[in-house]
C-alpha cells in the first residue's frame, strides 16, 4: 500500500469520524476536546500532564479521551513505553496536522459567526514584547479605541519566541515582534516598520563633543544594550563584527527604561531603539542619532496562516502599518 493511499484512507476515516461523531449527533464539544487533546500533547512535547494543564483539564481525562479517539479511529496516534508517551507514530504526525486544520476552521467558523452578528463586538488578542507595547503600539491602540470602544484589547508580553509561537497556536491574534516570527512556518509574516538606534548617554558625556560619532568611538566605553535576541541586537552586533571591533558589553535588559536608569546611575552608555527614547521625560540623560552606525531593523507581524481574522483585526494593522491592507493581509494569510 502506497504512502499516498495510506494517507487518503487516514484522512477519509478522520472525515467519516467528524462527520459521524460531530455533524450527526449536535456537533458534540467531547469530540472536538479529543482533537484539542491530541495536539496539546504533540505541542507540549508529550506531556499529558502539562496539555492537561494548559486545557484545565485532569490528566486522568485527557489520558482517557485520547484512548477512546484512537480506538474509535482504529489507530494508534501515539508510541507508548507502559503508560508513558515517546513519541508520535507516522500516522500520528498526519492526524495531528488534520486535527490543527479541523480545530482552526472551527475556530474560523466561530470568528465567522461572531462577525456576522456584530462586527464593532469582541476581543483582539495582541502579542508583543515590551518595547513594541510601551512605544511603538499607544498611538495605534488609541486610534483603535477610538474606533471600536466595544472591543476588547488584550495584550500579551513575552519574548519575540513566546508570542511567536502564541500566534502559532491561535493563542493571540498578532504577533508583533523584530525577531523570533521566522521560527514558525505556519505563519504569514509581514513587514510592519523599520526602526533603528540612539546611543544614551549622561548629559556631560565626552561621546557629545564628537564631530561625528563612529562605533570605535562608542567601543571604548562600557555598554549598556539588550539581551540576544530582543530588539535588534543580532543586527547591531554585526554592525561591531563587520569593523573589526569588540564592544565591552556589560549590562543587558529587555526593557530600554532599565538600560536608561542604568545609564544614569553612570554604569556605562546605552544603546537603545530610538523610539524609546523622548527627550522630555528622559533628560537630563542625552541621545546621540546612530542611523548611520547600524543597519536599520525591522518589525514585522506574525498572523497564522487560514486564520479567519475579525473586520476590526484588519482595522487595528491598518491603523499600525498603512501599508498593511486588508487586501494585503487576506493575500499573505490566505
Amino acid at each position: 500500500m502506497t504512502i499516498l493511499t495510506v494517507t487518503h484512507i487516514l484522512s477519509m476515516n478522520i472525515i467519516n469520524y467528524c462527520y459521524n461523531k460531530i455533524v450527526y449527533k449536535g456537533f458534540k464539544e467531547m469530540k472536538l476536546q479529543q482533537l484539542k487533546y491530541v495536539r496539546e500533547i504533540a505541542r507540549r512535547g508529550l506531556s499529558v500532564s502539562a496539555a492537561a494543564n494548559a486545557l484545565h483539564a485532569s490528566q486522568p481525562g485527557v489520558s482517557n479521551q485520547v484512548q477512546q479517539l484512537e480506538d474509535e479511529l482504529g489507530l494508534q496516534i501515539f508510541e507508548r513505553h507502559g503508560k508513558r508517551l515517546t513519541g508520535l507514530t507516522a500516522v500520528g504526525k498526519s492526524v495531528v496536522e488534520m486535527a490543527d486544520r479541523v480545530l482552526l476552521d472551527v475556530d474560523n467558523i466561530r470568528q465567522l459567526a461572531a462577525d456576522s452578528k456584530n462586527d464593532q463586538l469582541g476581543t483582539l488578542s495582541i502579542g508583543t514584547t515590551h518595547t513594541q507595547a510601551r512605544y511603538a503600539l499607544p498611538k495605534a491602540i488609541k486610534t483603535f479605541s477610538e474606533h471600536y470602544p466595544n472591543v476588547h484589547l488584550n495584550m500579551v508580553q513575552g519574548t519575540p519566541t513566546e508570542i511567536a509561537e502564541m500566534a502559532a497556536t491561535g493563542r493571540v491574534d498578532i504577533a508583533i515582534a523584530t525577531e523570533g516570527l521566522s521560527q514558525f512556518e505556519s505563519l504569514a509574516i509581514l513587514p510592519c516598520y523599520d526602526w533603528n538606534r540612539s546611543i544614551v548617554v549622561p548629559p556631560d558625556h565626552p561621546l557629545l563633543s564628537e564631530k561625528k560619532l563612529n562605533l570605535e568611538a562608542i567601543s571604548k566605553y562600557p555598554i549598556l544594550t539588550y539581551v540576544m535576541g530582543f530588539t535588534g541586537r543580532e543586527q547591531q552586533d554585526k554592525a561591531f563584527i563587520k569593523c573589526g571591533l569588540q564592544p565591552n558589553v556589560v549590562f543587558t535588559a529587555t526593557d530600554a527604561d532599565v538600560i536608561k536608569t542604568y545609564v544614569e546611575v553612570g554604569l556605562g552608555i546605552g544603546i537603545i531603539a530610538s523610539m524609546a527614547f523622548d527627550e522630555t521625560k528622559d533628560a537630563p540623560l542625552k541621545a546621540l542619532n546612530a542611523n548611520h552606525l547600524f543597519k536599520a531593523s525591522t518589525t514585522h507581524l506574525g498572523i497564522k496562516r487560514g486564520s479567519y481574522l475579525r473586520g476590526y483585526s484588519y482595522a487595528f494593522i491598518e491603523f499600525l502599518a498603512p501599508q498593511l491592507t486588508r487586501k494585503v493581509v487576506e493575500h499573505a494569510i490566505a
